[in-house]
C-alpha cells in the first residue's frame, strides 16, 4: 500500500504545528496569566520560606469611560520574625535596643516574651514593613533575625465605599471576605495556589464555561464593580457635608441607573477604612441592604401609581380631606392636622397628604392594593450582590383592619429597605418593570476570559402609560412646590418626592412626637431617566421635614451628575 507523500506532509506539519502552538500557550500562561505568581515564588527561593505567602484577586471601580481604578489589591513588604532557638538571651536586650528606632510598634514586653521561647524556632515580630525598613533590618545582620517579603489586603481609596467593598477578616483560622464585594465574591477572589494549566488550556480552547468550574462554581479571576469613583466620593463628599449640619444618627444615600439596576454610587456614615483595625463592628453592615425602616411619604407616589394603574383614581380625581380620619378606633391625619376640603390627587402630592394617600387605597381596595405592594417587591429581597441583605416586614398588609392599609399607603406601619424601595421607585420612571440592582458589572478570569453578569429578566408591575403618568405628575410636585422651586431646573426635568416618617418609640410601643426619619428620591431627566438618586437620614437633630434637609443636597448631586455626564436638556 502506497502513502500518499503530501499527505504526510501535511501530518507531519500539522503535529508541528500543534506542537508550536502548545508550547506559545504554555509561555503565554507562565509569563503573562500567572507571571506575577510564579515571580513571587521565585523571589521566595532568596527568603525565609513561606509555604502560602498570601494572594487575592483584585476589585476595581470603573470610570465613565470605561477605565478600570483599583479598589481593592495587595500591598507587598516585608515580615520580620525571630528564631529564639538562635539568639542568645544575653543578646537580646541590645537586639531590642537596635531594633526599636526601626520597629516603633514593637512593645518590648512582647519582644522579650518571643524571644524567651528558646524551643520555638519561628514568632512573628511585624507583619508589615516597607522595603527600606526591611534592608535596615538584615544590614544588622542579626543571627536569629528573619526577614521574609510578604503581602497584605489594602484598599488604595480608604474609606470610599467602603460598605460596597467590604473587608477580610479572620473567621476562625481562615482568613477570608466577611462584608461587602469581598464576602459575596470571596469564591472568585481567594487563590488556593494551584492553578492548572491543563485547565487552563481547555477553557481556551473549549470555549466552555467562561472561567466556570463544572460543578457551577465561579473559577478564580478579579471583580469589576458598577460603581464610578468620582461619582462616589461626591456622594460621600455631599453626605459629610450634611451629616455635619443636621447630626442624624445615620445618613445614607445611592445614586442608581433605573434602566438597568447598575449602581453608580452607594455610602453610608457612620463610615469605616478597612485598611484599619476594626473598633466599632455596628458600623460594618450596609445600612442600605441590611436594615429596614418606615420610610415615610416617598412610599405616596407607588400608592398613586396602583391607583392610576388600576383606573381607580385619576391626576383629576377629588375627594374631601378632613384632616384627620378614624379607622378601628385609631386617628390618622395629615403631617399638620389640617383639612384642605375638596382636592386633586395631584394635590395630594404636591401637599404630600396622608388622608390623599389613604384616599387613594380605600378606592382601590384592600386586596388589590396589597398585590400591588407586593408586586413592587417591597416585602422580598432584591438578590443584591451585597451580603446580609433583608426582607421587608409588610405583614400589615396581610391584616384585616383598615389603618394598617391606611398607613402603608403613606408610608409607615410597613418598614422595607432602602434597596428594596430604590428597586420599587425605578420603576415608577422607567417604563413599569423591576430593575435587578447591582454592583459587579463582570468578572475578568485568570485565564483571561471574561464574564459579563447577566441579569434575569425584569418584571412588568405598572403599565407603560402609569409610568409616564405618575412621572409627569412628580415633575409637577418638583417645578411649583419642592423647596419653593429651588430644586427645578429650567432644561432638564425631575421626578422627586421627600418623605418625612415618625420614627418607633419602642419602649411605648408608638412614636416619637419629635423624632423623624427623613427620605428623599429623584430621577432625570424625567422623560428618559439616566440616574435615581436615593437620599435618607435617621433622627436629624433639631428639624421637622426632610424637605428642609434633602432637598438641596439632591440638587447638588443632580447638578453634578448633569454636568459629569453631559447629559442634554429634555425640555
Amino acid at each position: 500500500m502506497k502513502f500518499n507523500p503530501v499527505v504526510r506532509i501535511r501530518l507531519i506539519s500539522f503535529f508541528i504545528v500543534a506542537l508550536v502552538v502548545l508550547f506559545v500557550v504554555r509561555l503565554f500562561y507562565i509569563q503573562i496569566v500567572r507571571g506575577e505568581y510564579y515571580s513571587d515564588k521565585a523571589d521566595q527561593q532568596y527568603m525565609h520560606p513561606v509555604a502560602n505567602i498570601f494572594d487575592r484577586g483584585a476589585i476595581y471601580f470603573t470610570t465613565k469611560n470605561g477605565d478600570l481604578i483599583s479598589a481593592a489589591t495587595l500591598k507587598r513588604g516585608y515580615k520580620i520574625a525571630l528564631n529564639p532557638m538562635l539568639l542568645a538571651s544575653s543578646t537580646k536586650e541590645d537586639v531590642f535596643t537596635k531594633l526599636f528606632p526601626l520597629l516603633l510598634s514593637l512593645p518590648r514586653d512582647d519582644f522579650m516574651a518571643k524571644a524567651d521561647k528558646k524551643n520555638d524556632p519561628y514568632e512573628e515580630l511585624v507583619t508589615r514593613v516597607d522595603e527600606s525598613t526591611a534592608k535596615k533590618i538584615i544590614a544588622l545582620k542579626i543571627r536569629g533575625l528573619v526577614v521574609s517579603e510578604t503581602k497584605w489586603r489594602y484598599y488604595p481609596a480608604g474609606p470610599l465605599a467602603a460598605h460596597t467593598i467590604g473587608l477580610m477578616a479572620y473567621k476562625g483560622n481562615d482568613y477570608l471576605g466577611r462584608y461587602g464585594i469581598e464576602k459575596t465574591y470571596n469564591d472568585v477572589l481567594t487563590r488556593s495556589g494551584e492553578h492548572s494549566f491543563v485547565n487552563f488550556f481547555a477553557e481556551v480552547f473549549s470555549g466552555l464555561g467562561r472561567g466556570l468550574a463544572q460543578n457551577g462554581e465561579r473559577g478564580e479571576g478579579d471583580v469589576v464593580l458598577t460603581i464610578e469613583p468620582t461619582v462616589q466620593n461626591y456622594l460621600e463628599q455631599v453626605l459629610a457635608a450634611t451629616n455635619n449640619d443636621w447630626h442624624p444618627t445615620m445618613i445614607s444615600g445611592l445614586i442608581i441607573d433605573p434602566q438597568t439596576g447598575e449602581i453608580k454610587a452607594m455610602a453610608a456614615l457612620p463610615n469605616f477604612n478597612p485598611n484599619e483595625k476594626q473598633s466599632d463592628l455596628s458600623v460594618l453592615p450596609n445600612p442600605l441592604v441590611e436594615h429596614v425602616y418606615e420610610l415615610g411619604s416617598i412610599m405616596k407616589p407607588l400608592t398613586m401609581a396602583a391607583g392610576l394603574d388600576t383606573k381607580a383614581v385619576m391626576a383629576t380625581t377629588t375627594y374631601d380631606d378632613t384632616g384627620c380620619l378614624t379607622l378601628n378606633k385609631k386617628t390618622i391625619c395629615n403631617y399638620d392636622r389640617k383639612a384642605r376640603g375638596v382636592i386633586s390627587m395631584q394635590e395630594v402630592l404636591n401637599q404630600s397628604l396622608n388622608l390623599g394617600a389613604t384616599f387613594i387605597e380605600q378606592q382601590i381596595g384592600k386586596d388589590k392594593f396589597r398585590q400591588y405592594f407586593l408586586n413592587y417587591g417591597l416585602g422580598t429581597k432584591t438578590d443584591i450582590d451585597l451580603p446580609g441583605e433583608v426582607s421587608g416586614l409588610v405583614q400589615n398588609l396581610s391584616s384585616k383592619e383598615d389603618v394598617n392599609f391606611a398607613t402603608a399607603a403613606f408610608g409607615q406601619g410597613i418598614a422595607v429597605t432602602p434597596i428594596a424601595m430604590v428597586r420599587a421607585l425605578s420603576a415608577l420612571g422607567n417604563g413599569g418593570y423591576l430593575i435587578k440592582p447591582h454592583l459587579v458589572k463582570s468578572i475578568q478570569y485568570e485565564t483571561t476570559l471574561t464574564e459579563n453578569i447577566k441579569l434575569p429578566t425584569t418584571e412588568q408591575v405598572i403599565k407603560p402609560a402609569t409610568s409616564r403618568e405618575i412621572t409627569r405628575m412628580l415633575v409637577e410636585v418638583v417645578d411649583k412646590k419642592l423647596a419653593n422651586g429651588k430644586v427645578k431646573m429650567p432644561h432638564t426635568s425631575i421626578a422627586a418626592k421627600t418623605g418625612t416618617a415618625q420614627l418607633v418609640n419602642v419602649a411605648t410601643k408608638g412614636y416619637y412626637d419629635d423624632r423623624y426619619l427623613h427620605s428623599f428620591f429623584g430621577y432625570f431627566p424625567a422623560s428618559n431617566p439616566r440616574f435615581l438618586v436615593f437620599l435618607m437620614m435617621v433622627y436629624p437633630k433639631n428639624v421637622n421635614y426632610a424637605s428642609e434637609t434633602l432637598a438641596m443636597p439632591f440638587s447638588d448631586l443632580t447638578k453634578f451628575l448633569i454636568n459629569y455626564y453631559e447629559i442634554p436638556p429634555d425640555r
